[in-house]
């Protein structure tokens, strides 16, 4: 509506009683989206930003989000490469309350750039690892959720479950993610500080750098294989491999079955849509979650697409032992 940024820069001073707002901007769309949110400038020059949220949904993911973003003390940040909004105060509005944080500079990620920016493909794979090298005391303490790998392979199975009894998951992709889900070396993992619903719409960029991260609603002890799940939607081999390099080479990536099992969460995004679609009864998004995985189920009919099973490290029989043995000896002989 037209002047709601005004309204809301007010609110915000209500809910910041020393700030003193010299300017308001929109932020985001007037009429659409899950917050309407508005810019301020205070008189210091520093920027922050209010949102009130629109549904009850947003209302219950804002709040999420704030315990997590609490939760992240001052100590903690200093451990990150990026910056994370802070929490500066709040205010009642109609039966609602609107946030006010600080405002983080970047632009959303477009995952189009990715295959022709390195620079950034490593920076996010740094972010990432950032994260997840982060205490996890913290989380507890905060009373954040902290899943064991039990915890996480049933919630997977569950997915499945319920997207198969649709009966519009292809037989194909049904057998796929049923052989990974009983590959239990795939699930012996150590489970690490995970933002939880990480995505392109999660990080900005500035400088051809990881400059912010935003949505931590989900922050909890988890599988950090769900936070890599995305970065396969990009679809080029190259941004992939500099991903999960750099998220290896800045201390992540311990877990030898850790692409593996992101490979079964990018692909169960499918399932998600699907049951999305039945929940809010939108036969567009139905029609769309099936396309798609019929797409992908074409791929494993056609033994193109990678087997998401346990990397099993190689042990030789006692015989090849000998033979290396043997050929070390004559070599050197």
């Amino acid at each position: 509506m037209a002047g709601s940024q005004f309204t809301l820069a007010a609110l915000a001073t209500t809910a910041v009683p020393e700030l003193v707002v010299t300017g308001a901007g929109v932020l985001g769309s007037v009429r659409d989206g899950d917050y309407e949110s508005a810019l301020l400038q205070h008189a210091d020059g520093a920027l922050s930003v209010i949102r009130r949220p629109r549904s009850q949904r947003a209302e219950a993911r804002q709040s999420a989000d704030l315990v997590a973003i609490r939760a992240l003390s001052a100590g903690i940040r200093t451990r990150l490469p990026f910056a994370v909004p802070e929490y500066i105060g709040q205010a009642p509005i109609g039966s609602t309350r609107a946030i006010v944080t600080t405002f983080v500079d970047g632009d959303h990620l477009d995952p189009r750039a990715l295959p022709t920016s390195p620079t950034l493909a490593a920076s996010i794979g740094a972010a990432v690892a950032a994260i997840h090298g982060l205490p996890t005391s913290f989380v507890s303490d905060a009373g954040l959720p902290s899943l064991t790998p039990f915890e996480i392979l049933r919630g997977a199975v569950t997915t499945m479950d319920r997207a198969v009894a649709t009966q519009l998951v292809p037989a194909a992709l049904q057998q796929r993610w049923e052989h990974a889900a009983r590959d239990q070396q795939l699930w012996q993992f150590t489970p690490t500080v995970v933002h939880g619903s990480l995505d392109a719409s999660s990080l900005l960029v500035r400088g051809g750098t990881v400059s912010g991260v935003l949505g931590w609603g989900d922050l909890r002890l988890g599988d950090p294989a769900k936070d890599l799940a995305w970065v396969l939607g990009i679809r080029d081999d190259r941004t992939t491999s500099a991903v999960f390099a750099a998220y290896t080479s800045n201390g992540g990536g311990r877990d030898r079955q850790l692409g593996q099992r992101a490979r079964l969460y990018h692909e169960l995004e499918t399932a998600g849509w699907l049951l999305h679609g039945v929940q809010v009864k939108r036969t567009e998004i139905v029609d769309d979650a099936v396309a798609m995985m019929q797409r992908l189920a074409a791929v494993v009919d056609a033994d193109a697409a990678t087997p998401i099973e346990a990397e099993h490290v190689h042990t030789m029989e006692i015989r090849e032992v000998e033979e290396l043995l043997s050929t070390t000896e004559r070599r050197h002989g």
